[in-house]
């Protein structure tokens, strides 16, 4: 009733009911960013093309630049480019094979791209180097990437991350989702309700970043 009220004044004031319909979207996608972040940055992959193309020149110039690379593969990470990625990471694992980090960016791409053997091989190791690094988040991809192969496994990583992130709002919300692919109704239905829980005792710093998974679990999308 509030957003067609406010619809209706919009279109008062504007005398045309698709501007009125776009100037709502915008004020809807403004207040989205400020309060809740379940829409994405438009201005994000701008910012991304940018430094990405201005990486790839310095490259083409400092073939050997490390850092350059990495940096690179993470923005193509970030783009789901990643077969461009491996293969720059694949390039600084030799130089940086102790890295728990790049080991798990590298392993990522393999599951992105459908190698679930080898990309389960380079999380683990990661996890062998640093187990909390990206705070439990390679058991999170894990559990994505087996979602479909093998359930069970996937229920064994998901539940590894919710012990490394008995706050993350989103480990709760994935498992959800697993059980009920498993035909496991209450126990979804359990970890959803966690989620509201677990979202009030955050503090006000990490409730941004946490709400959007709160709201998938109500419609359950």
């Amino acid at each position: 009733m509030g957003k067609f009220m406010i619809f209706s004044l919009l279109w008062w004031i504007t005398g045309n009911p698709l501007l009125a319909l776009l100037v709502l979207l915008i004020i809807v996608y403004v207040l989205d960013r400020r309060f809740v972040g379940v829409f994405p940055d438009i201005s994000r992959p701008f910012k991304l093309n940018r430094r990405l193309a201005k990486l790839l020149q310095e490259l083409r110039v400092h073939s050997h630049n490390t850092s350059g690379k990495l940096e690179a593969a993470r923005i193509l990470i970030e783009k789901k480019r990643f077969g461009e990625a491996k293969a720059y990471l694949e390039q600084i694992v030799p130089v940086m094979e102790d890295s728990a980090e790049v080991l798990y960016e590298l392993g990522l791409c393999h599951l992105k791209l459908g190698e679930l053997e080898v990309g389960e091989k380079l999380m683990q190791k990661a996890l062998s180097i640093n187990p909390r690094v990206k705070y439990g988040e390679p058991y999170l991809r894990l559990g994505e990437a087996f979602l479909k192969a093998d359930p069970g496994k996937a229920l064994h990583y998901l539940e590894n991350f919710r012990k490394e992130q008995s706050s993350s709002c989103q480990a709760y919300y994935l498992l959800g989702k697993l059980y009920n692919e498993l035909g496991r109704k209450e126990d979804a239905n359990r970890a959803f309700r966690e989620i509201s829980e677990i979202y009030r005792v955050l503090p006000k710093y990490k409730r941004k970043q946490e709400r959007r998974w709160v709201l998938l679990s109500r419609f359950r999308f």
